[in-house]
């Protein structure tokens, strides 16, 4: 007995323009959770909607850009400085990650003052 062939998935719907714009604004507020938030979303929604697809990448490499910094703070524990860091780092992820979603989120377009472009 043969089986029967399962179907090829079918790709998801476009996003509308409205939920384009929800989902690239939840890309930039995820960042207040760390950068798991942006993957996620990115990885998800990409091929779904061009403001997403932007956005995620913009709020994903800030957010591995605010890794690397964490990173850093913690190896310089040692010499003290690294708790500046760290603080330095939680503020500006936790205030850029809001001033994106709220700039997204009203239609516009948020590039970061400072990020690593890991993700062209």
């Amino acid at each position: 007995m043969t089986e029967p062939v399962p179907a090829a998935p079918t790709p998801a719907a476009p996003l509308t323009e409205a939920e384009d714009k929800q989902w690239a604004s939840f890309a930039h507020f995820g960042g207040i959770l760390g950068f798991v938030p942006a993957l996620i979303i990115w990885l998800v929604f990409k091929d779904r909607g061009p403001k997403t697809d932007v956005e995620g990448k913009e709020a994903l490499n800030f957010q591995l850009t605010i890794v690397i910094a964490y990173v850093v703070g913690s190896i310089l524990t040692i010499v003290l400085i690294g708790g500046l860091i760290l603080l330095v780092a939680w503020v500006l992820s936790i205030i850029f990650s809001i001033l994106g979603g709220i700039k997204v989120n009203a239609g516009g377009s948020y590039r970061y003052p400072f990020a690593i472009r890991f993700i062209k």
